[in-house]
């Protein structure tokens, strides 16, 4: 295991992780009948817990773009989830300044019987826009998509693609101060895809804050300086991105 590196940020910071731990529940039963077979005879059904993170720190400057790296079942998913508000840790303190929009499941507050149109300001209200910006972005959003004359057609019409196109587009762009980024440049073909990286570089340039997840060495590299390596729920390396993927590739 390597040493871990302490990486302070110069910026004032977005992100502050302060010793966070979080754990879950893990029932050791099978079924509901066995649980109840279980109380009726008075046994306690055994529950294990599991440490996703365990007393994690870190700080992440304003303007900042850092990739959260480790293998599946590190703990990735579950700091985005902490910064995000999504969950709440166990111990220690999460907190964050500005505006903070995740791409963690993109289209989470998209409803199949409205429109693409009214899906936009549902979304859009969901992460934090006021319907003026909204207004003021719409034709771009829409434009980003490629849906085109679809866009006032019921989204549980669209294809897969149509809809994650569109629920991406409006996730990028709103007015934000930190970005959480999942996982989520599958989406769309190679050029929509392609399209999707330079928003977020754009992004980058314009001082956004940035957390990002990825199991693409050449996709962290590219758009983050920093890395951080996370192993069985623990914190083991904050440093230079490149150094971050050669310790993530060597294990």
């Amino acid at each position: 295991m390597a040493a871990e590196i302490t990486q302070t940020t110069i910026n004032p910071p977005s992100i502050i992780i302060d010793g966070v731990s979080k754990r879950f529940l893990k029932r050791n039963t099978h079924s509901f009948k066995e649980a109840f077979t279980s109380w009726i005879k008075g046994k306690k059904v055994r529950a294990d817990t599991f440490t996703a993170l365990d007393d994690i720190s870190f700080q992440v400057g304003e303007g900042e773009s850092v990739a959260i790296m480790g293998l599946n079942g590190s703990g990735k998913s579950t700091t985005l989830k902490l910064v995000s508000g999504v969950l709440e840790p166990d111990q220690g303190r999460v907190y964050t300044r500005g505006r903070v929009a995740g791409l963690i499941e993109v289209g989470a507050g998209f409803h199949p019987d409205l429109s693409g149109r009214e899906n936009v300001y549902l979304n859009a209200a969901i992460l934090g826009m006021t319907k003026k910006e909204t207004d003021e972005r719409f034709d771009e959003i829409v434009a980003f998509s490629e849906i085109g004359e679809h866009i006032d057609q019921e989204v549980k019409h669209y294809s897969s693609g149509m809809f994650m196109r569109l629920a991406f587009s409006v996730a990028i762009h709103v007015e934000l101060d930190v970005l959480l980024v999942d996982e989520v440049l599958s989406v769309g073909d190679a050029p929509f895809r392609a399209k999707c990286s330079a928003k977020i570089k754009e992004l980058t340039e314009r001082g956004v804050t940035m957390l990002v997840v990825s199991h693409s060495a050449n996709m962290v590299k590219d758009l983050c300086k920093r890395g951080i390596v996370i192993k069985q729920g623990k914190l083991i390396f904050d440093g230079p991105v490149d150094e971050a993927v050669e310790l993530l590739q060597a294990k």
